[in-house]
This record gives C-alpha cells, sequence and structure tokens, in this order.
C-alpha cells in the first residue's frame, strides 16, 4: 500500500513540475490622496471679521489676494473688490464702489449691473493685470429686460436672462470701473438648461487670452467646462459672445449635486497646464489636465480651522470653498459662507459669533507633485 500512496505522490509532483505556473496578479492599495488645510478668519485691522460677504472667487493682484461679493452678500460688501494679505489673512483694503462707463450705463444691462448684480467668480487678464473678469449668475431678482433688450438677447442657450460677462477695469487713482459687458450664448446642443442659480461660478485666463469658464450644472446634472477666446476686440461688439468647449476629461456623476464653484490654471513644471477646480459640495480639489489626455485627479480636502485663544484647532463640517487662486507652490482658497449649514460648524462656542456673521476663512494648501502622476 505504501508503495502506491509513494507512487501517486510522485506523479503529482512530477505534474505540478511540469506546469505553467499561474500569473499572479497583485493590485495595490489606491493610494489616499486627502490633504488637510488650516483656514484663519479674516480679519480687518482692528480685529473684525468680514461681515457677509459672500465672498466669491479669488484672484492676486499685487502680491494680496482679491476676492469680490455676489448678490447674496451685505449690501456694504457689494459691487467693490476686497484685498487680503495672504501671509496674516488681514481685510487690507476695499475699494469704493465700481463706477460706471457710459457704454456700460447705455447698454440693455446697466439696470441690473448697478443695483444687486450677482457677481461671481474673478479672472485677472495675463496680458494687463489692471483688467479683470467677473460674470453674473442669477438675475432672478432684477425686472425684465426692455422689449428691445429681450428680443435681442433671448436666445441664450440657458437661462432666460442672459449671463454677462463683466469687464472690470483698475483706474491709477485706485478705482474700480466697470468699463465694458457682453452677454454669452451656449449653443442648444450643449443642453446647458435653465438654471438661474447654477451658473457659471468659475473663471481663469490663459496667457494667450484663453477664457475659462465652469458651470455648476448642466441639464443632465453635469459640471461642465467651457472657454472663450477674448481678445483686443471682444468687447467692440455687444451681441452675443458664443462660448466653446473644450475636450477635458471631467468626472461623470450618475445623481447628486456636484458643481464646480472656482478655477484656477496652473502651469506644471513639465509645461503641462491644468485647471483647479472647486468642487465645493465634494469637498474636493480637482485637477484638471488642460490637453484632455488624462482623467481629472480628485483630491478630497479637510478644512480645519486654526486654533487660537478660545478653540482648539477643529475640523469644519461645511467649508464651502469658492475661489482659489496659486501664489508660486501654494493655493490660496477661500470660503463662500452657506448660511444653510454655515453654523453646523461651530462647535466651538467662541467662534458660534463669526459663523452667525457669515465671516469666511482663508486657507493655504501646498500643490503637491503627486496630484499630476
Amino acid at each position: 500500500m505504501l508503495k502506491y500512496l509513494t507512487s501517486a505522490v510522485l506523479t503529482t509532483l512530477l505534474i505540478s513540475a511540469c506546469s505553467e505556473p499561474k500569473d499572479v496578479v497583485i493590485t495595490p492599495e489606491p493610494q489616499d490622496l486627502t490633504e488637510v488645510t488650516v483656514g484663519k478668519w479674516i480679519l480687518d485691522e482692528k480685529g473684525n471679521v468680514m461681515f457677509d460677504p459672500q465672498t466669491s472667487g479669488l484672484v492676486v493682484l499685487d502680491g494680496q489676494l482679491v476676492t469680490i461679493a455676489d448678490a447674496s452678500a451685505d449690501t456694504t460688501q457689494q459691487l467693490k473688490l476686497h484685498s487680503i494679505s495672504p501671509d496674516t489673512a488681514t481685510l487690507s483694503a476695499s475699494s469704493e464702489r465700481f463706477s460706471f462707463s457710459n457704454t456700460v450705463r447705455r447698454s440693455c444691462f446697466y439696470s441690473y449691473l448697478s443695483e444687486q448684480p450677482d457677481l461671481e467668480a474673478l479672472a485677472v487678464d495675463p496680458r494687463d493685470t489692471n483688467v479683470i473678469y467677473t460674470v453674473t449668475e442669477d438675475a432672478t431678482r432684477t425686472g425684465a429686460l426692455s422689449p428691445r433688450c429681450e428680443s435681442k438677447y433671448e436666445e441664450t442657450g440657458s437661462t432666460d436672462y442672459p449671463t454677462l460677462l463683466v469687464k472690470l477695469t483698475r483706474k491709477d487713482n485706485g478705482s474700480v470701473e466697470m468699463s465694458d459687458v457682453r452677454p454669452l450664448q451656449f449653443p442648444n446642443d450643449f443642453e446647458v438648461g435653465n438654471f438661474p442659480n447654477d451658473g457659471i461660478e468659475g473663471l481663469t485666463m490663459a496667457e494667450d487670452g484663453t477664457l475659462y469658464l465652469a458651470l455648476e450644472k448642466d441639464k443632465a446634472g453635469q459640471p461642465r467646462i467651457f472657454t472663450l477666446a477674448v481678445d483686443e476686440d471682444f468687447f467692440s461688439s455687444n451681441d452675443f459672445a458664443t462660448v466653446s468647449e473644450p475636450n477635458l476629461q471631467l468626472p461623470s456623476f450618475t445623481s447628486g449635486n456636484h458643481p464646480i464653484n472656482g478655477l484656477a490654471l496652473y502651469t506644471h513644471s513639465t509645461g503641462a497646464s491644468y485647471l483647479f477646480g472647486a468642487a465645493r459640495n465634494d469637498n474636493e480639489l480637482w485637477v484638471i489636465d488642460v490637453s484632455g489626455s488624462k482623467p481629472t485627479t480628485r483630491i478630497p480636502i479637510t478644512f480645519d480651522v486654526a486654533g487660537d485663544q478660545s478653540c482648539e484647532q477643529y475640523t469644519m463640517d461645511n467649508s464651502s470653498m469658492e475661489g482659489l487662486v496659486t501664489i508660486e507652490n501654494t493655493l490660496w482658497i477661500i470660503n463662500d459662507p452657506w448660511e444653510k449649514n454655515y453654523l453646523k460648524n461651530a462647535t466651538c462656542e467662541a467662534h458660534k459669533k463669526r459663523y452667525e456673521d457669515l465671516a469666511p476663512l482663508l486657507f493655504p494648501l501646498e500643490i503637491n507633485s503627486v496630484w499630476f502622476e
């Protein structure tokens, strides 16, 4: 019996030895790309917070961070540029209310722009840093256009009241003029949909004058990015400016709202260009390859509030990041206090009044090379 067992074992070993080894596929664990950023309250020189500015967009001008207020902000904050020192998160200055050129005064849109326009996002023209662009979103607060203007601008491809691209010009005396305006048109086959409060919320401009515009959601509930070529003759026309759509690999979603609420352009050391997108609802930074050859990398972000004499450092429940811009190797993020959710952050009683005042914070984040791999 032992002889037969030994023979069977040897036969099995020989067969095993002659068989081809199977390939073993080892799937690496997904890399955790989560980043933590610690924000500071934006305070003026007297230590007071910014009261309800509903900060929208962030750019760099003369070494300062600059933001703008939307239509839901306190009226004292609207139609101004607000400058913030990045090193100290100090509100260093706010401009006087914008003045208006004769071109804007004579346009179909002056009534809306001079009262409570919903200004969203900022982009500096790299060819002339005295020129800044902003864009309008929700115009439901305003009256209808005149019959003549409504007839001319009814084919928006989106909302009933057209989205407006606005040119701001800084003057030598420090004032800011709303110098030009032009309505935007979305081709019908883009299927943008009619969502007055889910429109363009991000702007940034490349060296060649390509303006990138981030849409919160389209008819299918997807975030989109469009482009415009803005040359020296762009504002010589008051006709629609029709947007185009670059071939970018943006995330696609089957449900929920996943808006892009801010854009910044970044040039990598390799020379490749990327868009940084503020995906507010997802608490994510999207790293978008401008060439369209790579899918978007999604970076989860945890937003903490810096500790002080009254509160230890703690994590926010809802930060609602809104604007972002780069200075060298740092990405700066400003949040837009969302009234519906902002008090959820008040886990430290000493900061509760700041949340009630809808005060924003400034967050620095070091740009990480792994984002681009």
